[in-house]
């Protein structure tokens, strides 16, 4: 009797995988953390027709690593985005051990995204023991960052998605595996208010409150959401004032902002810096602005879904998109080069104490991104 081959995306093998990279934590103000599992992704290409590039980390960040195929560099090809920071500070994983229950497999970060970044190695690995290589070049990114907005990354991903012909980026898949073709743009503001002091007791009519104006704002912004057109912001922080007997001198605000495409935030974005004080003696003055541009789907993106679900089709399983307020490193490639998203695992509770993977989505979601590697061109 001859014995079946072993199977090259055996779930459990490569939930084993994954698991080494969940255990090590990396949030990411803990740079020596990330650049730990840095070194582990590296050495995983050791052994491949690949070369690394680490770009060292800067402003409190970890490195970033760039893994090019050793064919296809002198054409656009395939770029696939990934980050290894999480949200989950250190000693997290005491609260959310590794374990395995039924089809969850639970740890920090392992649904966003550790379990999509290990799958998008594993199927480059695939792709790298076939005597046949991709039609187009492969280049994975994984940044350190991400989960703060990529500041010290985003120059790299835009530069290095302006040079591919795809990006496939391995975030976590939504509501029972939905792929991502879209995502609201995000803006951050903080919000800086300047009044008089006074003594609240025996001269009030001396001062003018910061707080009270800050009120007025925040009843601004609040104005500004329209659920129906996609439009949300939200004032997160607030904090004013010294103490209950003193009219307050000062207050503050961090504002986020969603919007679902660009000419939302041209129109909005300007408001929010110009917001001006309704009261005599008392100063307004906003900073920030468009953090993350929106991901809408084009053309290209939209082809580029078809084909993903025709794949999926013939792997057996339903493809269907979906669009989401929050924001990826999609959101930087996608206004000019055909982006697909959510190409990772699929699970729930992303950055909650329950986060966790389904099993079952490991083998079809890693044989869909090898698909994609094997047939883009």
């Amino acid at each position: 009797m001859i014995a079946s081959p072993p199977n090259p995306f055996d779930p459990k093998l490569i939930l084993d995988g994954i698991r080494r990279w969940v255990e090590i934590e990396t949030p990411t103000e803990a740079p020596e953390q990330v650049n730990k599992l840095a070194t582990i992704v590296a050495d995983g290409y050791r052994d491949l027709p690949a070369t690394i590039e680490r770009v060292a980390g800067r402003d409190g960040c970890g490195d970033h690593l760039v893994a090019r195929s050793s064919w296809g560099q002198n054409e656009p090809g395939v770029l696939v985005l990934s980050h290894i920071d999480t949200v989950h500070p250190i000693g997290f994983i005491e609260r959310l051990p590794f374990r395995i229950e039924g089809d969850s497999a639970f740890g920090p970060g392992i649904y966003d995204m550790k379990g999509g970044a290990y799958l998008a190695y594993h199927a480059f690995r695939q792709v790298c023991a076939s005597a046949k290589r991709s039609p187009l070049g492969i280049t994975q990114l994984y940044v350190s960052d991400e989960e703060i907005g990529s500041l010290t990354s985003r120059a790299l991903i835009e530069a290095e998605g302006r040079k591919a012909k795809y990006v496939l980026v391995t975030e976590p898949a939504r509501d029972g595996g939905k792929i991502v073709t879209g995502r609201k743009g995000v803006a951050r503001f903080e919000i800086f208010i300047k009044g008089v002091p006074a003594h609240a007791g025996s001269r009030p009519e001396d001062g003018r409150s910061a707080i009270r104006e800050l009120a007025n704002v925040i009843q601004t912004l609040e104005a500004m959401n329209d659920f129906k057109r996609g439009v949300t912001v939200n004032v997160g922080v607030v904090r004013g004032g010294t103490r209950p007997n003193v009219i307050a001198e000062e207050a503050y605000a961090e504002v986020d902002m969603r919007v679902p495409t660009m000419a939302d935030a041209e129109e909005l974005v300007p408001r929010i810096l110009n917001l001006k004080s309704q009261t005599d003696g008392v100063s307004v003055k906003v900073v920030g602005n468009l953090n993350r541009p929106p991901y809408e789907k084009g053309n290209a993106g939209a082809a580029l879904y078809e084909h993903a679900k025709t794949l999926a089709a013939e792997l057996g399983f339903d493809l269907i998109d979906t669009s989401t307020g929050g924001g990826s490193d999609g959101n930087f490639t996608a206004p000019h080069t055909a982006t697909l998203d959510g190409l990772g695992v699929d699970g729930q509770g992303a950055h909650t104490h329950y986060e966790q993977m389904y099993i079952s989505s490991i083998e079809p979601r890693a044989r869909l991104l090898h698909r994609l590697f094997q047939t883009l061109r």
